[in-house]
Formats: structure tokens, sequence, C-alpha cells
């Protein structure tokens, strides 16, 4: 497993790779400059479940919003920051994290050497992120012939990533994280194949650009499961055009998915048939919402339309409902418990939910 054996790096009060748990991540869509709006911008993200998060970093005005920012925050912050080097060091000055940079976009090695040794001096990581769609000329040149496979692409990126890592390593700093990130998402996916063995530090996994709230939840979830499946990925970010808390949501449920991280309720429903005679819709839509009071819990609940299968379909559920005409069947681990008014189904299954760790300790 490679995220077993990738380097621990320390970032704020967090630690990634060397087989610590996969981290979230997501970015504001703030101005860092206002200082309100990011705050209140990361907390809610903080309440989602984000553990780490980036701001962009283009102005000297937003490298010192950071210090007052990471005064009103309890998650990491990393400074996002392109072609201007001063910005990078500014950044870490007033207490970035972590620094994200493309080498390739910062300009001279003795641009880039500045910030290095700036990053040494605070003792802060560098994340070195290349994308797809900014590589440099030669690079393009070498790889723009794309096989039927898609893969010299795949090894233009993977190549790009390792020569940004080798320049930093020269210049005496090894305290790195890497992403390479492409809108493809099987050429996304076997870059990562091919830099994961290459590569002894932290990945930060994402599909960049994935899209809007429906596409990219799909892009995204079929390029993590991919790439975090084979072992691969220490942090990750669902890149959403949107609210970025929806990334929050997502990535959650895709590492719940994989089994990589365990606690909050997990629920399944059924697609809803002719036999339905309840609003399953609804009632499926105010369970998943209602389930995220119980964070601490970690079971399976079951949202069933009819009573002909549910009792059956929900017995790999800790705890189900059933709808029928007009009542529903409260279940658990596959035995009806109770018949119920449809009105009830809701609020009995929140109160066993508010109860369920008292039953488990009588």
């Amino acid at each position: 497993m490679y995220r077993e054996h990738t380097k621990e790096v320390r970032i704020g009060n967090r630690v990634i790779g060397g087989g610590n748990p996969i981290l979230i991540q997501s970015m504001t869509n703030t101005k860092t400059e206002d200082v309100e709006a990011t705050v209140a911008q990361i907390l809610e993200l903080e309440a989602a479940g984000c553990d780490i998060i980036r701001s962009t970093v283009p102005t000297l005005e937003a490298a010192k919003a950071l210090g007052e920012i990471k005064k009103r925050i309890h998650i990491p912050i990393v400074a996002d920051i392109h072609f201007d080097y001063r910005m990078a060091i500014a950044a870490i000055e007033n207490g970035a994290d972590k620094i994200r940079i493309n080498p390739g976009n910062i300009g001279s090695a003795e641009r880039v050497k500045a910030v290095v040794d700036k990053a040494k001096e605070y003792n802060i990581p560098i994340r070195v992120g290349v994308n797809s769609g900014s590589l440099e000329k030669n690079i393009v040149e070498k790889y723009g012939k794309v096989t039927a496979e898609g893969y010299l692409w795949a090894e233009g990126l993977v190549e790009s990533a390792l020569d940004k890592v080798k320049m930093i390593e020269d210049m005496g700093y090894d305290n790195l994280v890497v992403s390479i990130k492409s809108s493809d998402v099987l050429m996304c996916a076997k870059a990562h194949e091919l830099l994961a063995p290459k590569c002894p530090y932290p990945l930060h996994v994402g599909i960049t650009e994935a899209g809007t709230l429906f596409r990219g939840n799909i892009k995204s979830a079929i390029g993590l499961g991919i790439i975090l499946n084979q072992g691969i990925g220490d942090t990750i970010r669902v890149s959403l055009t949107g609210n970025p808390v929806n990334e929050i949501a997502s990535a959650k449920q895709i590492l719940k998915t994989l089994g990589l991280r365990k606690g909050g309720v997990e629920v399944v429903s059924c697609p809803t048939c002719g036999r339905t005679n309840i609003d399953l819709i609804g009632l499926a839509n105010e369970v998943e919402k209602m389930v995220t009071e119980f964070d601490d819990l970690d079971i399976k609940v079951a949202v069933m339309g009819c009573v002909v299968n549910g009792p059956g379909e929900a017995k790999e559920a800790d705890i189900g409902i059933a709808g029928g005409k007009g009542e529903g069947l409260l279940i658990k681990k596959g035995q009806v418990v109770r018949k119920l008014p449809e009105s009830e189904l809701l609020s009995t299954l929140r109160e066993e939910l508010a109860h369920w760790n008292d039953k488990a300790d009588e």
C-alpha cells in the first residue's frame, strides 16, 4: 500500500502520510482579503468535516489576511500561490501552514529557491502542484501525441512533477507534498499509477475542474475511487463548481464507500417502484438530512418503499423503515419491531438513533 509508506508531513495541527488517515481538503471561494467572509466560510467547512483548507493568495493584502484568519479557525490553512514568488514568501511570514506552488509558473530557479529557503526557515511543507493544463512547453512537445490509451499525457504529467520535486530536493528541502491533477479522469488515474511507485512523498489527489454538482460528483467518485482503491492518496479534494461545503459531503461519502473512513450513519434506500404507497423520495431525503445529527454513530440505516421486500432488503442494515399504505414498519436487523403511522416514521427513527448508544450499553 503506497500510502502506508509515504513520508510523514505535518501541516499545522494535522499529520499526513505514513499511513495516517486520509484527510479531506477544500478551497475557499471568497476573496481572501475579506477576512470576515473567509473565516465564516472556513468555519462552515470545519463543521461539515473539512480537515485542511486552502485559500488563494494573489495579493499582499491577502497574504497579510492569513494571520487574522488563522486566529479564528481551527484547521490548517494552505496558501495557494501562482506566478508571484513574493506572495509565497509573504504567506509564509504571515502564518500559512503550507504553501502550494507550481515551480513551473513561479519563474527562475532563483525565485523558487527564495521560496524554498523561506519554507525551510519556517519549516512548513511545500505542495508541488502540477496540472495537465499548465505543462511546460518542452513536456507538451515531448508528449503531445496522445496514444490510443492516452498514456503519454499521463507520463508527461509525472515527468513534470518529478522534475519539480528534484529541483526542490536539490535546493536541500524535502518537506514536500505532491499533486498531479487533470480533468481527464482515466488519464489522471493512470498518472497516479505511474507516479506512486516513484514518489516517497504524500500525494494530494483530486480530479481538477470536475464540474458542477452532478457531473463533478460522478467524475470525482470514479477518478478518486480508482486511485484511492490502489492505495494511492493521502489527502483528497472533490473539486465542484459551487458551494465548497458540498465537496466535503462528497469526499466523506467516497472515503466511506471505499472503507477508508469509519463513523457516521450510512443511508441505503430503494429506488421506488409501483408498489410504493408513501412519499419515499421525500422520506429518504429527510432521513439523509436527519442522520447528519448523529456523526458519532457508525451504523447503517435502510429506507425502503414497501413491506413486500422491505424487511428482507433491510436485513443488512442496523435499523430501517419500510413503507406501507399510510403506515410503515420499523425494522431492526431484518426483524419487524413496530408498525407506525407514516407521519411517525421519521420522528421514531430519530428517537431510536438518539438513544442508540444507550441501548447498546444496556
